[in-house]
């Protein structure tokens, strides 16, 4: 089976959801969430019988990669996101329904939910097209589907001021940044004379090669890319965008499009690597950006009291340290064990579950409580040690503590660093990891030793109730964290 039928099989997920939620009667629309979850799950498993074509000769495969290990990786993990974040839109739609306008006379009382069961499946649908797409014009048109559906998710909340005011700042930054993307592409094209990545390689491989068209093709691209994934000093939309979206959207946005995101970036930056007479301009304009990414992620991570803006911050820090894999990149070959796109992907899938994990425990919690501020998880022991004990395996396992899977992502990183002689590099990472210690682990501090404050709370201290289902998903990604951390090849063996 080709790797393309997937994403149409989504595709026809989010269009079977809102003919289903338009034709026909429901007494809980929550329901249609259910058609979405079970065909993402047979999806997921599709991935492992997907096979080469076995010819290529049609125009289609210019723009789609038949077959690419990494890509479905990355597949998975677009995969796997929006599952979760189906989860976490099953136990959000009360917020939803509360927060949207009130339906018209006569209409569905749950009227705009089945919307907000969709846009996350065709946003899936872009991500997985993203993971395979080789041509300028299929990078595009992928990338800016996702982008369209996040504008819609960001802002759906149209009761809510902070969720108006994210999805205008992520409307306005982001055509600004598809802005700089789209001339970045033309003048890449311009100096190349193609929109075939592999033609574009071979192109800036050539000492005949304009550098000073390719350089500004290449900062005009990374610009725009930098503002998809929060790197710095194009970053300053993420902590206001996270904390005003819905809360499993800020989980989409804080993995699905940082996956993809870097994964755009892999494919675009090793052509300029590949170039004798560039590459060295290339790594140090990286590594510009990695340290800057590190110092202000984790050090604006510190003060923060708002858990959702500590995320979004946190978000911005590991940013850095993927940007930090990618300017390790050997620029005069080698035979490293370790490269990029497998540290990179190893990241970007141990990120996934920690991540996730944190938003499920954030998005149950909500329910419950009005409030995103540490006072919510001040004494969350007493009322739920199960949601306490899962938020504790995520902030250990962002933090890299032994025996998490982020202890290994961040390793692997300190680790190609060492290989390339990067020891700035290398130092400001370190420096990051320790500042990451305390502002995840406040937060468990909070958690276990203080009282909860009724004060400060809508509700009572009662104990909070977690549903069967995002009960389930909570377990099996403390699993996979713990997991991942005592074996890393679990995904390393995916990567070949």
């Amino acid at each position: 089976m080709p790797a393309y039928i997937l994403e149409i099989i989504v595709v026809a997920l989010g269009l079977l959801i809102l003919m289903v939620d338009a034709f026909v009667k429901l007494e809980d629309k929550r329901t249609l969430a259910w058609i979405g979850m079970l065909g993402l799950v047979v999806v997921f498993g599709l991935l492992f019988r997907v096979e080469a074509p076995a010819s290529t000769d049609s125009p289609f495969w210019q723009f789609y990669a038949p077959d690419d290990r990494v890509a479905l990786f990355f597949k998975g993990i677009a995969v796997l996101c929006t599952l979760v974040v189906l989860i976490m839109a099953y136990d959000y739609s009360p917020v939803v329904v509360d927060q949207t306008a009130d339906p018209e006379p006569g209409a569905h009382p749950q009227a705009g939910l089945g919307e907000f069961f969709a846009l996350p499946l065709f946003a899936c649908a872009g991500l997985m097209w993203m993971a395979s797409a080789t041509n300028l014009v299929s990078i595009f048109v992928s990338l800016e589907t996702v982008t369209i559906a996040f504008y819609i998710m960001v802002a759906y909340l149209r009761r809510n001021v902070g969720s108006l005011e994210a999805g205008v700042k992520y409307l306005i930054l982001g055509a600004l940044s598809t802005g700089f993307l789209v001339y970045g592409f033309a003048w890449l094209y311009g100096v190349t004379g193609s929109m075939q990545l592999s033609e574009i390689s071979a192109a800036l491989a050539s000492p005949d090669v304009n550098q000073l068209g390719a350089l500004f093709a290449f900062g005009l691209i990374l610009v725009a890319l930098a503002f998809k994934v929060g790197g710095a000093p194009f970053h300053f939309w993420i902590p206001d965008v996270y904390q005003g979206a819905p809360t499993p959207i800020t989980a989409f946005l804080s993995v699905g499009s940082k996956a993809a995101g870097f994964l755009i970036l892999l494919r675009l930056v090793d052509p300029f690597l590949g170039s004798e007479a560039l590459s060295d301009k290339v790594a140090t304009a990286l590594a510009a950006i990695a340290i800057l990414t590190l110092l202000i992620g984790n050090f604006a991570a510190i003060p923060q009291m708002n858990f959702k803006r500590l995320l979004a911050y946190s978000s911005v820090a590991h940013a850095g340290f993927l940007f930090t894999a990618l300017a390790c990149a050997p620029t005069k070959g080698g035979g490293e064990s370790l490269t990029p796109t497998t540290v990179i992907a190893f990241y970007l899938g141990a990120y996934l579950v920690m991540t996730l994990l944190a938003f499920l425990v954030m998005s149950t919690v909500r329910k419950t409580i009005v409030d995103e501020t540490f006072d919510a998880y001040s004494g969350l022991a007493k009322r739920s040690p199960f949601l306490a004990g899962a938020t504790l395996v995520s902030m250990a396992s962002l933090a890299g503590i032994p025996l998490t899977a982020g202890f290994w992502g961040k390793l692997f990183v300190f680790k190609l660093a060492v290989d390339q002689g990067q020891w700035v590099l290398l130092t400001v990472a370190i420096l990051g990891a320790c500042a990451g210690f305390y502002y995840y682990l406040k937060i468990a501090a909070s958690m276990y030793l203080s009282e909860p404050d009724g004060r400060k709370q809508s509700v009572d201290n009662s104990p909070i109730i977690v549903g069967k289902i995002a009960r389930t998903a909570m377990i099996v990604m403390i699993i996979a964290v713990i997991a991942i951390g005592i074996n890393p090849s679990l995904i390393t063996g995916l990567l070949g």
